[in-house]
């Protein structure tokens, strides 16, 4: 990417890409992985590999080595973390349509729970698209699996904007077992101050405790059976509870799995349709919702 560094607007642009790239070193250097693209035919058969370890797709893996092939000829991103020769997670995206200055990240995999090793590949991603004038990044997670909500929303500082019910469709996978496939489109505005604060460090999570000492409300909570219990949906900040483990509860308790699934779709929807938008992720597992008084 060329940078015009004679003006205060290509000073900036300069700026913020070298600090993107420095901070992507740093969290790489963190985390004992180096981070970058991905490119050759045995690289990206690792990939596919890995993709089909993580989801147990040995038949049907999550991306496919031509796919992958042709992702990168066409200039798209593929990224990986590589710890003693070994690859040990990666990131795949593609851009969106040309008006929308924007990069879709498709799918990212860490194997093991080596959160920062994801971390690293993100901001790797965010210094790779930057570099090629982009600056905004968009994705989509399960909005029940509580450590996901709290990576994107707190660690990167990613702003959710639309609920997707059963967006993919049955997906029959280790992950996602027989349950619908909901997902939250976050968009990761790259420049923004929270999202260069988090980055660097600083998380952007939600205070729970705060928002119901300043007047929230519980939308939906934990019963004791450990199930979804509703509550109120008519104050301007509300808090929706996930449930702790719903992959445990995937595999241990379908039908309550199931419950969860249903009672969050509900509750996020209609306060989203009431004109809320969900402003964080507390660490305790629930999202913030605000809407206008």
């Amino acid at each position: 990417m060329d940078l015009v560094t004679n003006g205060v607007t290509g000073l900036r642009t300069a700026t913020v890409v070298d600090r993107a790239v420095q901070v992507a070193d740093a969290a790489a250097v963190a985390a004992g992985v180096t981070v970058r693209d991905l490119t050759d035919l045995a690289e990206l058969e690792q990939v596919v590999e890995l993709f089909s370890s993580i989801w147990g797709r040995a038949d049907n893996p999550p991306v496919t080595l031509e796919l992958l092939r042709a992702f990168t000829k066409a200039g798209n991103y593929v990224g990986g973390a590589v710890e003693d020769g070994r690859l040990v997670g990666a990131c795949v995206g593609f851009f969106h349509a040309p008006g929308e200055d924007a990069l879709h990240s498709h799918i990212a995999g860490v194997a093991g729970t080596g959160r920062s090793v994801g971390f690293a590949l993100k901001l790797h991603q965010r210094s790779w698209a930057l570099l090629h004038g982009v600056s905004e990044i968009a994705w989509t997670f399960d909005p029940l699996v509580a450590r996901n909500a709290w990576f994107n929303l707190a660690k990167l500082a990613a702003t959710p904007t639309e609920y997707l019910p059963n967006f993919y469709g049955p997906m029959l996978d280790t992950i996602n077992g027989e349950d619908d496939s909901d997902r939250l489109l976050v968009r990761w505005r790259l420049t923004d101050p929270v999202v260069v604060l988090a980055c660097a460090g600083q998380h952007a999570g939600a205070d729970a405790e705060a928002e119901r000492a300043a007047g929230a409300v519980v939308a939906l909570g934990v019963a004791e059976d450990g199930g979804p219990q509703p509550g109120r949906l008519d104050a301007s900040t509300a808090l929706v509870a996930v449930p702790p483990d719903i992959g445990l509860l995937r595999a241990t308790d379908p039908p309550l799995a199931q419950r969860w699934r249903l009672a969050v779709r509900e509750v996020l929807t209609e306060l989203v349709a009431a004109g809320g938008r969900i402003d964080g992720f507390d660490r305790s597992g629930c999202y913030v919702v605000r809407r206008p008084r």
